[in-house]
Formats: C-alpha cells, sequence, structure tokens
C-alpha cells in the first residue's frame, strides 16, 4: 500500500490540544476543497509516492512520540486508514487534521481527530459533511477558522445547535492571520463567555509558517 506524500518532518505543534508539543507531522498531498485563506496549497499536488513500510521508518527516526497526519485532506486517500491505524498500534499518540468534507467514519477510534468546520469567508461551507458530527467522540476536537465577525457569529450558533462542547475534548477558534484581529476574536470569546479554546497558529509566530517547520 502507498500514499502520496509531500513532506514529513519533525516541529513543534502548532495548533489544537497539542500545541507546543514536539511531534512528527506526515503531510498527505492533494485536497478537494479550496479554502480561500489556505495556508498549504503546496500540497495541493505533486508530492511522491511512499509505502506505508517507509513512512513508519521515516518517522520512527524522530524519536517523538506524537504524530499527527495532515494535508491537504489526508482522508482524500483511502489509505490513509490503514496508516493510522499502524501508528497507533506503534504506541504513538495519533491525531488526524481534516477538513471536515470527508467521512471521518472509519477513522480509528484512538485517533484524536481535529474536524473543520468551515465558516462562511473559507468560501467552503457548503462542503460541510454534518453527518459526521454525531460521530464524534470524546477525544476528537473540532476546529473553526475565522475571517470577521460573520464567522464568529455562525461558529457560535454551531457550538450551540450542536453541543459540541459536549461532544469533544475542545472547540478551537482560530483567527484568518492578516483577516481577524486576534484581540478582537478574543474578547468576543470572553465577553460571550464561550466554551472554547481560543487559539493563535504557534508555527506561523515562530517560523513565519516556513514549509517543513
Amino acid at each position: 500500500m502507498e500514499l502520496r506524500i509531500t513532506e514529513i518532518f519533525h516541529s513543534l505543534q502548532g495548533e489544537a490540544r497539542s500545541v507546543g508539543r514536539p511531534t512528527v507531522f506526515v503531510r498527505l498531498t492533494g485536497c478537494p476543497q479550496r479554502c480561500v485563506w489556505c495556508d498549504t496549497e503546496y500540497a495541493f499536488q505533486g508530492g511522491q509516492k511512499w509505502s506505508l513500510d517507509d513512512i513508519l521508518e521515516t518517522v520512527d527516526g524522530y524519536g517523538a512520540g506524537y504524530v499527527t497526519v495532515t494535508g491537504g485532506e489526508p482522508l482524500a486517500q483511502p489509505n490513509c486508514l490503514p496508516l493510522l491505524t499502524l501508528l497507533c498500534d506503534r504506541g504513538y499518540e495519533v491525531s488526524l487534521e481534516t477538513g471536515g468534507a470527508m467521512d471521518i467514519a472509519a477513522v480509528d477510534e484512538r485517533v484524536s481527530v481535529v474536524m473543520d468546520l468551515k465558516a462562511p469567508g473559507s468560501g467552503e461551507q457548503h462542503n460541510n459533511r454534518l453527518e459526521n458530527i454525531p460521530l464524534l467522540r470524546p477525544n476528537h476536537q473540532v476546529k473553526f477558522v475565522l475571517a470577521d465577525r460573520r464567522d464568529y457569529d455562525w461558529a457560535r450558533f454551531m457550538l450551540d445547535q450542536h453541543q459540541l462542547a459536549r461532544r469533544v475534548s475542545d472547540v478551537l477558534f482560530s483567527p484568518v492571520q492578516g483577516q481577524l484581529s486576534p484581540t478582537d476574536l478574543a474578547d468576543w470569546i470572553v465577553r460571550d463567555r464561550l466554551p472554547v479554546r481560543f487559539q493563535i497558529q504557534l508555527h506561523k509566530l515562530l517560523w513565519n509558517d516556513a514549509q517543513g517547520r
């Protein structure tokens, strides 16, 4: 079995519940979505085919205990599912970053799914697979990337409508860099007393979103 891979690298996790933790990132190539603010367009195409054995050997070589499988959209490649299971079987803590348009039903239950719900400002709201929401588990996370007040109000509605804070360990609200003031978003969250985790992407602060960091 093979996967098309854009890059495998070792860095600090820049967001979500494990922010700041040394992590091996396995970035799969290809994505069916085209968010207007996407920061990984280089993963849309290209990449190289890797066997699952070669991926596992490379991950093992970094000696980290945490692995994030990301993209692109990892679930667009069916062999992502056995990779996740093999990583869990090897004793890694594993998270999967997915855009929310693909079915998460078959993801190994040991994996912490970090699932986006795309706000209107992304241009991809129509592709949210709402059927995934009942499949969310207590070890999962839901992420909203917000470009403006309209996005925030929509995310707040979704948070309440689907009782997301009761379904998952963390609901993440993140501002689009250069579009929504982090201070404004933080103030809104505090004022509205939302049960969410505010985040700014650490890797962008440290390395200006350089590829492979």
